[in-house]
């Protein structure tokens, strides 16, 4: 079976994408965390996956596509929280955030065969994406999470622990408005990209 896993908050204002404060509102970055959000999660549902899994800090919205399994987020820090969604999951399993609205099915159509993990890297020294062919929640915790090393840090774990793994692309995340700009430019047809527009329309 194979799982995949989408972890999140949900979007209300002033609890998600406060990096983007200013330039805009807390409202429009809501709005555009919940854009983020709809575009991954179609592209999620688009993907082949015997199941699909959205770890939840907060209620579902009309965004929610039909089709996945709503699962609340455990309390900690961001390494438990991520350990506790793979602790849900059986069989291969692949994680993202709702950071890279740019993603495509074919990103997210990976195949384990002969390797352990796949590893994601971002821009910002983190990762956006996490597949393990056997979910460990320990490969997880305790990672220091949010910093410049993050990613690396994440990396040399799954290699420590014996595991072989294969590497996706370098993506950005959004979080603050220079990553708005350029993620909306490379998936221009989004809501995502949509929802900038109209905000950067607002603020003229």
């Amino acid at each position: 079976m194979t799982t995949l896993l989408v972890i999140a908050k949900e979007p209300r204002p002033g609890r998600v994408k406060t990096r983007l404060t200013p330039p805009y509102t807390p409202r429009q970055a809501a709005e555009l965390a919940e854009a983020a959000l709809t575009d991954t999660l179609r592209t999620v549902a688009a993907t082949p996956a015997d199941r699909r899994v959205l770890a939840l800090d907060g209620a579902p919205g009309p965004w929610l596509p039909p089709g996945f399994d709503v699962v609340p987020q455990c309390s900690g820090g961001l390494d438990a929280r991520l350990a506790d969604a793979f602790a849900g999951c059986e069989g291969p399993t692949l994680l993202i955030g709702m950071d890279t609205p740019q993603v495509t099915p074919e990103l997210l159509d990976v195949d384990f065969e002969g390797c352990d993990a796949w590893f994601g890297p971002a821009l910002d020294g983190g990762f956006w994406a996490l597949g393990l062919l056997a979910p460990d929640p320990e490969l997880l915790r305790g990672v220091a999470m949010s910093t410049p090393v993050t990613g690396a840090a994440q990396r040399a774990r799954l290699v420590a622990a014996g595991l072989r793994v294969r590497d996706l692309p370098l993506l950005r995340d959004v979080d603050t408005a220079e990553d708005a700009a350029a993620v909306a430019t490379l998936a221009p047809g989004g809501l995502f990209a949509a929802r900038l527009a109209e905000c950067a329309a607002v603020r003229r």
